[in-house]
């Protein structure tokens, strides 16, 4: 088509162009606030299904157009802005990976152990295993640790099928490792990395119950909705082959953790999931995402319902003593859906520990900041605004024998610390 030189603010020049030709759409990019608007309307008049796309000089004009009823409006300054913060993000991005190799590269010929939290849930066990491919890439053998239980029938489901080879951190000789990597947590949280060793690298998306770190790497983003996102623009950023496996459980990972994009969701999370959703292994996905559910779980569901404690929009339940730590979570989840509800914690005793989970959905909670106030002191806990985790030691009571009396003295404990952190003194049964 030949150019066509002349005034758009002339409804007869466009007048000309556009009932001799059919455009799907049309960009209106002058200077002049006036001209713009006059083409507005003679393209909306002679060609009403055309999609217009309009430049605004200033936020002013930015509403004026949107009057006119145009279908995109570009703002330069907006524009401009917008490709100087990803000019930077991509800069960021490329220096810390950058940096995360060189270490790796210099611990060639030796060993890094990848301290997960502890019962470690599948954020956290795909970035370790995500970051176990790019230290090996780098010349550097990696073993992921963890301590507790992988026990949610959905994470067995995903450790088995995926076949990723863990190994507690209590079993293994700490000595023969060169260094470590804390991953999906940091230090002073929920992890079982002995306080005298400091972690050369960490990776995270929590907020960091202290800040002072003297590792040498660190890239925590408490913006971000998974760990997993936080390793897959790593892996984007070297270029490496993903194989299905690995993306399949990346792509795991950040829906659990976002609870499928609809908690702590970032646009990063969204960008993650679609750079990785061509290379999943969709067969295995439906397999690791619905196994059946345990007896136990089951069992601990009813406990939690049926020993519900409610205050307000605030719930807490005892449910007794488990194997499972995973089915607090679930429990909790379920429990966040009931009318009126939008704080749930659910707690249960292990061996050695109480277990804690938190749940919310009131915009004027941290859940994780309520855990780590109530119980950071006297035990482990951390999280973010809509999810959290805690434990802490049973002490001098995991030598009593009445378990019923163990069980309410640990209830009644749970239940005052937790209510009174949010300023509610004592809470009310329902049935």
């Amino acid at each position: 088509m030949d150019a066509c030189l002349g005034n758009m603010g002339d409804p007869e020049f466009l007048r000309g162009i556009l009932e001799n030709t059919q455009f799907n759409a049309i960009l209106i990019l002058g200077d002049d606030p006036r001209s713009n608007q006059l083409a507005i309307a003679t393209v909306k008049e002679i060609s009403p299904e055309t999609y217009i796309i309009a430049r605004a000089v200033d936020p002013i004009e930015q509403e004026d157009l949107k009057a006119t009823g145009v279908d995109a409006i570009i703002l330069p300054s907006e524009v401009v802005a917008k490709h100087i913060i990803r000019t930077l993000e991509g800069v960021v991005l490329s220096k810390r990976t950058s940096k995360l190799v060189k270490l790796l590269g210099d611990m060639k010929n030796s060993k890094l152990g990848i301290v997960l939290h502890d019962s470690p849930d599948p954020d956290a066990i795909a970035s370790g295993l995500a970051l176990k491919y790019i230290a090996e890439n780098a010349g550097t053998e990696a073993e992921i640790l963890y301590h507790g239980e992988v026990g949610h029938q959905v994470n067995r489901a995903f450790v088995n099928l995926l076949n990723i080879e863990m190994r507690r951190i209590e079993e293994v000789d700490l000595d023969e490792f060169a260094g470590f990597a804390l991953v999906d947590t940091s230090p002073g949280a929920n992890n079982s990395l002995p306080d005298e060793i400091e972690p050369d690298i960490i990776i995270d998306h929590h907020p960091p119950t202290k800040t002072n770190f003297s590792s040498y790497f660190v890239d925590i983003r408490p913006g971000t909705g998974a760990c997993a996102t936080i390793l897959t623009k790593y892996l984007q950023q070297l270029d490496m082959p993903i194989e299905k496996e690995l993306a399949t459980a990346l792509i795991h990972g950040i829906r659990t953790d976002t609870q499928e994009f609809k908690r702590n969701t970032s646009p990063a999370d969204l960008t993650a999931a679609a750079f990785l959703y061509p290379l999943v292994d969709h067969t295995l996905l439906s397999q690791i995402e619905t196994p059946p559910m345990s007896t136990e779980t089951l069992d601990v569901l009813g406990e939690a319902i049926r020993n519900r404690t409610v205050k307000g929009s605030y719930l807490v339940s005892n449910v007794g003593f488990v194997m499972d730590r995973d089915a607090l979570v679930q429990a909790a989840d379920h429990l966040l859906n009931l009318e009126g509800i939008s704080t749930v914690i659910v707690f249960g005793l292990g061996d050695e520990k109480i277990h804690i989970t938190g749940r919310n959905k009131d915009v004027r909670v941290n859940i994780g900041t309520v855990l780590q106030e109530a119980f950071g002191d006297i035990g482990t806990a951390g999280g973010h605004s809509t999810a959290g985790a805690a434990q802490v030691p049973l002490g001098v009571f995991s030598g009593m024998k009445d378990k019923e009396s163990l069980l309410k003295l640990v209830g009644d404990a749970v239940s005052m610390r937790f209510f009174s952190k949010i300023g509610i003194e004592n809470g009310e049964k329902i049935g």
